[in-house]
């Protein structure tokens, strides 16, 4: 290997030391350092390197969705996971099974982070209204909210 080769090498694996990332990402974040040598684009370089931590179980977009489950999945719904999901570049097909994977949960999540935050029903509109739309921006379905809500007691508008 050439020596942009081994510090290419050298930067993937310090962003694969402080937490998982989908091989697309890292890719984005190489090509940038990468060079053009006489004996291959900086693209051919970089992919070189991921295949390389690839082969030996470094890289996973598998582990890199397991992760983004493991560490957004306590404070998120699925669309702000699935947002996430894509950001880094993950398959459709992986993402989908993840995405099933949060689904399972989500009321379970949607519950225990509005039992953090607030822990008592909204007394009025305004209140529920705040509490929806906290729920909302952390990108719970409206279902769910509603769910949440009548859980907790509040009347929900409609019901």
């Amino acid at each position: 290997m050439a020596l942009g080769a081994l510090s290419l090498k050298g930067r993937a694996l310090r962003h694969l030391a402080r937490r998982e990332h989908s091989r697309a990402e890292l890719e984005r974040k190489l090509v940038a350092r990468a060079e053009d040598t006489p004996e291959a684009s900086a693209a051919e370089q970089v992919r070189a390197v991921l295949d390389d931590l690839a082969a030996r179980g470094l890289l996973s977009d598998v582990r890199a969705a397991e992760s983004v489950l493991a560490v957004a999945g306590r404070r998120l719904g699925s669309r702000r996971i699935a947002w996430a999901l894509q950001a880094k570049g993950l398959a459709p097909g992986l993402v989908e099974d993840a995405l099933a994977k949060a689904r399972a949960t989500e009321f379970e999540r949607a519950w225990a982070l509005w039992q953090r935050r607030y822990g008592a029903a909204p007394a009025d509109r305004a209140g529920q209204a705040r509490q929806s739309r906290f729920l909302a921006g952390r990108g719970f379905d409206g279902d769910v909210i509603r769910r949440v809500l009548r859980r907790a007691g509040g009347r929900m508008d409609g019901d």
